[in-house]
C-alpha cells in the first residue's frame, strides 16, 4: 500500500451519514420545560463548523435574555407556534409556525417563547459551530417567565 492511499478517505465510514430521528442523543445540556437532543455534532459524525439537533418546548416555556456570541442559529418549526423577542430592551417580536424559518444572527439579545399556552412547541435548531455559546443577558424580559421556566446553566432566567 503506496502512502497516497494510507491517507485517501474511507467513504463507507467517513462519507455521508444518517442519524435516525429515534438515535439522536439527548446528552446536551438539558433546561426545564424543553428537551433538546443532538443529531449532528463532532462527537457523532465528526462535524467541524455546524450543530443539528431536536428542541421539543411545553406550552408557555420562556427563556431568559441572551445571545450565541459569534454564532448563527437557524430555527425551523415543525410544529406549534414559536414567538421571538429580540432587541437591547426585547422590544422587537415575531411569531412562527410550522414550516417557517427563524435566523438569528450574532451577538443579538432575544428570548425564545412557547407562544401557546397548551400546545407544544417542536423546532430543528441548527447553528454555526459546534460549541454551546449562550451569553447571558441582564434586560428584563418583556414577557417574563412563567410556569415552566428555561433556567440553567445555559439560559439563565
Amino acid at each position: 500500500m503506496d502512502a497516497k492511499s494510507e491517507h485517501a478517505p474511507r467513504w463507507k465510514h467517513d462519507g455521508v451519514r444518517v442519524i435516525p430521528g429515534h438515535a439522536l442523543d439527548p446528552n446536551t445540556p438539558q433546561t426545564p420545560g424543553m428537551d433538546r437532543k443532538a443529531a449532528i455534532n463532532y462527537a457523532r459524525v465528526g462535524a467541524q463548523k455546524i450543530w443539528a439537533g431536536t428542541v421539543n418546548i411545553r406550552p408557555n416555556a420562556k427563556t431568559g435574555a441572551h445571545h450565541h456570541g459569534e454564532l448563527e442559529s437557524i430555527i425551523y418549526v415543525v410544529r406549534g407556534k414559536a414567538r421571538m423577542r429580540w432587541g437591547d430592551r426585547l422590544e422587537f417580536t415575531a411569531e412562527a409556525g410550522p414550516g417557517d424559518f427563524i435566523f438569528v444572527p450574532p451577538f443579538v439579545p432575544h428570548q425564545e417563547i412557547n407562544a401557546s399556552s397548551s400546545e407544544p412547541l417542536e423546532c430543528v435548531v441548527v447553528r454555526s459551530d459546534n460549541e454551546a455559546v449562550v451569553v447571558n443577558l441582564d434586560i428584563e424580559p418583556v414577557e417574563k417567565p412563567s410556569e415552566v421556566l428555561w433556567v440553567d446553566p445555559i439560559h439563565k432566567g
